[in-house]
């Protein structure tokens, strides 16, 4: 079973959440962020290269410096604060009429190198350093991890209590248009409840943000190492986290585009298609409507493909993966794309974008084709994380993303 417990949150004060939180590091270059951040952002925490001019080079010590003299700049300026005592908070996003409810907690490292905390993708180690030398340096997880966990009734009864009954400690509506609202949980009564509830869940997933949970994690045990009186219950065991009911979360659909045919003419292509997909011209745009169901852009027109019988596994957690099957027998038999990771030919497209963006591209002329995928559902999520299995690269897609900024676990002494 999962171990959480509570934390001192270091969050904004209500006039400040706004101007604080931002879009994590991951989704924006250092020039968008540069652009982006206003004086308060944390951008400056999590991107300091923004604050040199030019713009730093984001692994460059100078700049992880200025990173742990920003989070402590925003500290003696009020524009975070620490609370005076451990509790957990509520993180409830909402996203074209859909709300959904989080709950931010610590998590032990122990649960992640044990597999209790359960992972779908690969990591890299050079961006696993990167992420553990901002964790080292701050003594803190600035940015939390977005996991999930098998729905619980009275967790979730507790929740719809609390953000029913209670106004939020503050609330915003960023850029996006996307709305963030965020409670504290003060009552010592009911946050032990919740530590108890949570020790029955057998395991939590990893949604989004698979390099920090691998950094927190190491940087966990690595200090527990270095402590020659370590309990496993010191403050760095733990790292923080927003976790959601999977019965809440949405996964969009994340799809591709390549550059060129591999050689093949527009009909060489269409045909080659035809020997594993029954192949249809669409007018208008094409978004698939069920499983190993696929649109196609190219050339100004959209076509729909659906997988012939016999051409998945259904019976295969992997194998039934849309992705998979498109990777094999479309990117990989036609195209001669092999390696998704590192093949330039091919680049990838958050469903958040739309299927304007797949024919922008194409359009363009700087993409040959795009593909349009069928979102992956938790299920299958849950199904290859509990398989052990790892999911073929940009795979899932979760919007709206968590506001980093909101609240941070500080581990300092």
């Amino acid at each position: 079973m999962v171990k959480i417990r509570t934390f001192r949150g270091v969050c904004p004060p209500p006039q400040y959440a706004k101007e604080v939180a931002s879009r994590p590091y991951d989704v924006l270059n250092s020039q968008e962020a540069k652009e982006e951040a206003g004086e308060k952002s944390l951008l400056h925490i999590i991107k300091p290269e923004i604050d040199f001019d030019p713009i730093a080079d984001e692994h460059s010590e100078a700049v992880y410096r200025k990173g742990v003299e920003n989070f402590r700049e925003w500290l003696r300026r009020g524009w975070l604060v620490q609370d005076d005592k451990p509790m957990y908070y509520i993180y409830a996003q909402t996203m074209e009429g859909r709300t959904q409810y989080g709950l931010a907690v610590c998590c032990h490292y122990e649960d992640y190198l044990e597999g209790r905390i359960k992972k779908h993708e690969l990591t890299r180690p050079d961006k696993e350093e990167d992420r553990m030398i901002h964790v080292r340096n701050q003594k803190a997880n600035i940015e939390p991890v977005f996991f999930s966990y098998p729905a619980v009734d009275e967790i979730d009864g507790i929740v719809a209590g609390i953000t029913g009954s209670t106004p939020p400690d503050f609330e915003f509506t960023a850029a996006d248009g996307f709305g963030h609202s965020f409670w504290k949980i003060t009552d010592d009564a009911v946050n032990g409840r919740l530590t108890e509830l949570f020790d029955r869940v057998p395991a939590l997933y990893v949604a989004d943000g698979h390099h920090r949970t691998a950094a927190a994690a190491r940087v966990g045990q690595e200090l527990a190492s270095a402590n020659p009186a370590h309990t496993g219950e010191e403050e760095y065991c733990y790292f923080l986290a927003v976790v959601f009911p999977d019965d809440q979360l949405k996964i969009i659909d994340y799809n591709r585009v390549v550059k060129d045919l591999n050689g093949l003419t527009k009909e060489q292509f269409l045909g080659a298609l035809e020997k594993n997909f029954t192949v249809r011209p669409e007018e208008g745009t094409f978004k698939p409507d069920a499983l190993h169901t696929f649109g196609v852009y190219i050339d100004g027109r959209w076509y729909s493909l659906r997988a012939k019988e016999g051409t998945y596994d259904d019976g295969d957690p992997i194998g039934v993966l849309d992705v998979t099957i498109l990777s094999n027998l479309v990117l990989d038999e036609i195209l001669g794309i092999k390696d998704l990771r590192r093949d330039k030919r091919i680049d990838f497209v958050g469903g958040i974008r739309g299927l304007g963006e797949l024919e922008r591209r194409v359009d363009s002329g700087e993409m040959a084709v795009a593909f349009a995928l069928y979102p992956v559902s938790m299920q299958q999520l849950i199904d290859i994380a509990d398989t052990g299995n790892i999911m073929p690269p940009k795979t899932t897609w979760f919007e709206p993303k968590l506001r980093s900024g909101v609240v941070i676990h500080s581990f300092a002494e």
